[in-house]
């Protein structure tokens, strides 16, 4: 017999957490540094800043500050090696098949909200046939204010009809637990993605999973 769950609906949010995008971000930035003579980075070095955005990994990387004159022809290029990267070498976090046929199996809904805008989320996460069932897709473009604000996760919510309070958010960001906590929602850290401490336990009053397979345990 199958388990009755509270929880009603599952939201995911996507770089770190759903899919593993790092190296198709690490292929896209290196042949952008690459085309201006800079050095080259690794996955262990990019990976704790995937998270933040385009314009920040720009900033990081390239040593420099939003005002250069070549901030913006950096980002630009930057995003158009992405979109046409971002889903060669992507792939889902291992577990992770496994916790969306749970899912499926239990009738819980899932989605994703994400800071990715849809131009580069829709086109990613339509390549992955296991996320075929997802429910609903917020990014930023249909909100006003993104993560760590919850109005993408409330928005979610309302539009499948699912309160907060039987919502779980998972996320491997502190603005991602944050922006659950302010919705009103369980909250799941994710460590096992790219921007969560270890000692994150101490900054948040939540479950923490060290790998997709530990999911499951914590859905009530």
């Amino acid at each position: 017999m199958l388990e009755n769950h509270k929880t009603k609906l599952v939201l995911f949010d996507l770089d770190g957490t759903l899919i593993d995008t790092a190296p198709d971000f690490l292929t896209s930035l290196n042949n952008v540094l690459n085309k201006y003579g800079k050095k080259k980075v690794t996955a262990q070095e990019i990976r704790n800043h995937i998270s933040e955005g385009s314009s920040k990994l720009i900033k990081f990387f390239f040593e420099i500050n939003y005002e250069h004159e070549d901030f913006e022809k950096y980002k630009s290029d930057f995003l158009s090696e992405y979109k046409k990267n971002l889903n060669k070498k992507s792939k889902l976090f291992d577990g992770m098949p496994d916790l969306l046929n749970y899912l499926d199996e239990h009738s819980i809904m899932y989605g994703i909200v994400t800071n990715k805008f849809f131009e580069y989320t829709d086109p990613l996460v339509n390549s992955f046939p296991e996320l075929k069932n997802i429910k609903i897709i917020i990014c930023p473009d249909h909100v006003k204010t993104s993560k760590p604000d919850p109005e993408g996760i409330l928005l979610a919510c309302n539009k499948l009809n699912i309160k907060p309070e039987e919502t779980i958010y998972l996320g491997d960001h502190p603005n991602d637990l944050r922006a659950g906590l302010s919705a009103g929602t369980k909250i799941i850290g994710c460590l096992y993605g790219y921007s969560l401490e270890k000692n994150s336990n101490e900054l948040f009053d939540c479950h923490f999973v060290q790998e997709v397979s530990e999911i499951v345990s914590k859905i009530d």
